[in-house]
């Protein structure tokens, strides 16, 4: 069995049952078990900064997929819930990145690994950091808490654990 590490991102309402229906669709595949999942955590949009503030959290599982078969899932789970790829970086209902794969070093054309912006993104390192703090992102050779402390403070900005406003999942 491989572990992985899957960042989950949304911003299209209701973001919080686009995740809760990801995790739960990556569960029900046979050949994913999904070990732990982050809490959630509110974020500003970075790149595209246009739009509504994400929802995103990551998942730690176990797989006998392929990283290439774990992209496929990925990819028809985005799709089923309706991901549209209009704007680089733009709204989505649900957004799955494979981070990790079994500490393994993967440069294709469809797929990078670890994910080639993992270092630099907040959004990732915060709710990847409860589940792992003192895993070694492979190639960069820091751990998830060095990578985090090295971002700027303005980076870690915008970021903060999520609550259900009124009792509703947004």
């Amino acid at each position: 069995m491989k572990e992985a590490y899957i960042a989950l991102g949304s911003n299209i309402p209701p973001k919080a049952d686009y995740l809760e229906k990801s995790i739960n669709r990556l569960a029900a595949q046979e050949d994913i078990e999904v070990l732990q999942a982050s809490p959630i955590y509110e974020t500003v949009p970075v790149g595209y900064t246009e739009q509504s503030d994400f929802l995103n959290m990551v998942a730690h599982i176990q797989t006998s997929l392929s990283a290439f078969k774990l992209l496929k899932v990925c990819q028809e789970i985005e799709q089923e819930l309706g991901r549209e790829r209009t704007i680089k970086w733009g709204p989505r209902t649900i957004d799955l990145d494979i981070l990790l794969y079994n500490q393994e070093n993967i440069e294709t054309e469809q797929l990078v690994i670890p994910h080639p912006r993992l270092h630099e993104r907040a959004f990732v390192l915060v709710p990847m950091a409860e589940l792992a703090p003192n895993l070694i992102v492979p190639v960069i050779n820091e751990s998830v808490s060095d990578l985090l402390a090295a971002l700027a403070d303005e980076e870690k900005e915008g970021i903060a654990k999520w609550k259900p406003k009124n009792g509703v999942n947004e």
